[in-house]
C-alpha cells in the first residue's frame, strides 16, 4: 500500500513540473530593439537679450539747448594767468597749509589744508582793490624785485610758520621767504596775505556750518566780530554783501542773523 502511495506522488510532482515547463516556454519575452544613431535632445538655446536703455536725467538750465555746450564761444572764457603767489605752511596747526594765487585784478583762487585732513579744499577767490593798491603799495616800499633783502629774521621762528611769496612784474620774477621779519614793510605783506586767507577759511567754515551744524554760526560771528576789531580784515567793505546775505538767511539761528546785521552796521559805521 505504501509502494503504491508513493507512486501516486511521483507521478503527481511529475506532473506539475512538465506543466510549469510548458507555461514557461510558452510565454513571451519583452522584445528590445538597439538604436544605431541615438538622437540626442538638446536644451533649448536663449538668446541673449539686449541690456536695458538707461535714460540718464540731464541737468540743464531753463531755455537751454542740448548743445549749447558744444557751441559756445570759447574765446569768450577768459583764462587767468596769476602773477601773485602766497603759501604758508606750518604742520600742526588748525590750518596746516594755505595757497593763493591771483592775477593783477585780484581774481584767483585759495587752496587750504586743515589739520588732520588729506583733503584740499580750494575756492574762487577775488581781493578787492583796496587790498590790492596795498600789497601794490608795501612792494614798491620793499623795491621787492630789484632787492635781495631776504627779510628773515636773524632767528628761525619756524613754528610760527613759513610764508613764501613769488611776484611776476613787468616780466621779472621774483621770491621770497621768511617766518619772522623786523622789516616793517615785508611784515605788513604777511600780514596782508595772511588776513585774506583767514578771511576765506572763515568763509568756507560758516558756509559748511550753514548747511550742517548751523547752531556753531554765532560762534563763528564771534570770532569774525573778534578779527575785525583786531584789523585783521584787509577791507571790511567787500565782506559786507555776504554779511547782509547771513543777516537775512533763516537757515542760521536769528542770533548768528543778528549778528551778522550789527557787524554790518558796525563796517558801515567804520567807513562814514
Amino acid at each position: 500500500m505504501t509502494r503504491f502511495l508513493n507512486r501516486i506522488v511521483f507521478l503527481f510532482a511529475a506532473t506539475a513540473l512538465v506543466a510549469a515547463f510548458s507555461f514557461a516556454q510558452t510565454k513571451k519575452r519583452p522584445v528590445v530593439t538597439k538604436v544605431a544613431n541615438p538622437i540626442t535632445i538638446a536644451e533649448p538655446l536663449l538668446t541673449p537679450q539686449p541690456p536695458p536703455v538707461t535714460t540718464h536725467k540731464r541737468n540743464e538750465r531753463p531755455g537751454a539747448k542740448p548743445n549749447d555746450s558744444k557751441t559756445a564761444d570759447i574765446s569768450s572764457v577768459k583764462i587767468l594767468t596769476p602773477t601773485h603767489f602766497y603759501e604758508f605752511s606750518r604742520p600742526e596747526f588748525l590750518v596746516e597749509k594755505i595757497f593763493i594765487e591771483h592775477d593783477d585784478a585780484g581774481k584767483g583762487t585759495i587752496s587750504f589744508q586743515k589739520q588732520g585732513s588729506d583733503e584740499v579744499i580750494t575756492d574762487p577767490l577775488e581781493v578787492s582793490k583796496v587790498t590790492l593798491d596795498k600789497i601794490a603799495a608795501t612792494l614798491t616800499a620793499l623795491n621787492f624785485m630789484d632787492s635781495t633783502e631776504s627779510y628773515q629774521y636773524e632767528k628761525d621762528y619756524s613754528h610760527m610758520g613759513n610764508h613764501t611769496f613769488r611776484f611776476k612784474i613787468g616780466g621779472r620774477e621774483r621770491t621770497a621767504k621768511y617766518n619772522w621779519t623786523t622789516n616793517r614793510d615785508a611784515k605788513h605783506l604777511m600780514d596782508e596775505y595772511r588776513n585774506i586767507g583767514s578771511y576765506y577759511v572763515w568763509k568756507f567754515d560758516i558756509i559748511t556750518a550753514r548747511e550742517n551744524q548751523p547752531l556753531q554760526t554765532p560762534g563763528l560771528m564771534d570770532a569774525l566780530g573778534s578779527s575785525l576789531r583786531r584789523g585783521e580784515i584787509s577791507d571790511p567793505t567787500q565782506i559786507v554783501p555776504f554779511l547782509t546775505e547771513l543777516s537775512s538767511d533763516e537757515r542760521i539761528p536769528l542770533m548768528a542773523r543778528n549778528r551778522a546785521l550789527k557787524l554790518v552796521k558796525e563796517i558801515e559805521k567804520e567807513k562814514k
